[in-house]
């Protein structure tokens, strides 16, 4: 019988094999290589992106940031002007008042009593002065209540002092101010 020697050929088969699966799995590695690198690459470009997103953002967010800090500093000025508008206002309206201040005072102070200082606060009037008597002191008083611009006189101090032989009265005098006659307009409004 006839021997064949099959030992060779299964040796190259297993050769074969062995480089095929050599083969495959050096393309399976670099196959994963270039998978692993697109992901690589992919997943940098978008954190690169969302990075540029961020920082756009940022930029919008400092403008805006700037704008509020823009508009409270316009309100600020707009207030402090609005402030400055009801000062004035209320300047304006007063003014007619102390005209007529003047005048009822002028008005009201009688022969012998002679005012040294006039200080106001809001309504309130003080008023410093000298008198040649007591009564003279009365008298102004009395003519204060008469006033449709002057109400409630008080008399703080009275200090009697004696100057050259003649006898005189200081005086300190609080009074307040009736806002624009109400209480004459509203006596002669009544039937």
């Amino acid at each position: 019988m006839t021997r064949i020697n099959l030992l060779p050929w299964r040796e190259q088969q297993r050769k074969e094999s062995e480089r095929q699966f050599y083969v495959a799995a050096s393309t399976a590695a670099v196959l994963m290589l270039l998978v692993v690198a697109y992901a690589h690459f992919h997943v940098t470009g978008m954190i690169d992106l969302q990075n540029e997103r961020n920082a756009y953002l940022e930029n919008e967010i400092k403008g805006v940031e700037d704008q509020i800090k823009e508009i409270k500093e316009l309100e600020n000025e707009k207030s402090q002007l609005l402030a400055r508008m009801r000062v004035i206002e209320q300047l304006q309206s007063q003014r007619p008042q102390m005209v007529h201040l003047f005048d009822e005072l002028v008005k009201a102070v009688p022969e012998g009593v002679y005012i040294t200082s006039v200080k106001q606060n809001g309504a309130s009037i003080i008023v410093e002065g000298v008198a040649q008597s007591n009564a003279r002191v009365s008298a102004f008083m009395r003519n204060i209540d008469e006033s449709p611009w002057l109400a409630s006189p008080k008399l703080n101090v009275i200090e009697a002092m004696g100057k050259d032989g003649q006898r005189a009265s200081k005086f300190v005098l609080d009074i307040k101010q009736v806002a624009e006659g109400a209480t004459a307009v509203n006596s002669d409004a009544s039937p």
